[in-house]
């Protein structure tokens, strides 16, 4: 009797063991999968649900690669990436990504630059610009989403490759430009073979 007492008071103890340990462990589980991801995690940007997905296309190419994503600054002043850099042929065109008026096409410290403000984004609006590009368009004029603003220019010490700063501000404020692309321009479906069908004799 004595042995069994024994054995059964082992039992119990290592039972409330497992599950103290076990109810310790529980709340941490959800607050990693809700929280911030790790630092090493990596992934798409997070689109910015104050910015409508109202572009309808990319503003160069079809699908370009995105050679440096968004990394907005801890503080205004701090140092990070205050838009994306799309990679592009020196001379191709650059469209705007939506119907817009364009507030500034000229140069800043030597580099080609046209900011556009998109229609019906509310006040102030949504302003997008593109660096460096020579301006075929001037300050005042209507775009329409596709409309050509100018030809990107050779590259300068931004990348380390030919290619296009495509930035987002409202106001003072910086946003993440993928923001403004619907999902299906954002999805990058893996290539498929069609299948080949000879010609009837």
């Amino acid at each position: 009797m004595r042995a069994k007492r024994c054995v059964r008071t082992w039992l119990g103890l290592l039972l409330g063991m497992t599950v103290t340990v076990l109810g310790a462990l529980t709340p941490s589980a959800p607050a990693r999968a809700n929280g911030p991801a790790p630092p090493s995690a990596a992934g798409p940007p997070t689109p910015d649900a104050t910015v409508p997905p109202l572009a309808r296309l990319w503003p160069v190419g079809l699908r370009p690669s995105v050679l440096r994503g968004w990394d907005p600054p801890a503080t205004p002043y701090a140092r990070g990436h205050r838009g994306v850099d799309l990679a592009a042929a020196p001379g191709a065109p650059v469209r705007s990504v939506a119907a817009g008026r364009v507030s500034f096409a000229g140069r800043v410290a030597g580099r080609g630059a046209i900011a556009v403000e998109l229609t019906g984004t509310g006040a102030p609006p949504l302003r997008t610009t593109f660096t460096p590009v020579r301006a075929t368009v001037h300050q005042g004029d209507e775009v329409a989403a596709g409309e050509v603003l100018g030809t990107l220019e050779p590259g300068d010490a931004h990348c380390k490759t030919p290619c296009l700063h495509w930035g987002l501000r409202r106001d003072r404020t910086y946003l993440n430009p993928l923001s403004l692309l619907p999902p299906w321009l954002l999805r990058r479906d893996p290539s498929r073979l069609l299948p080949v069908t000879s010609a009837l004799p």
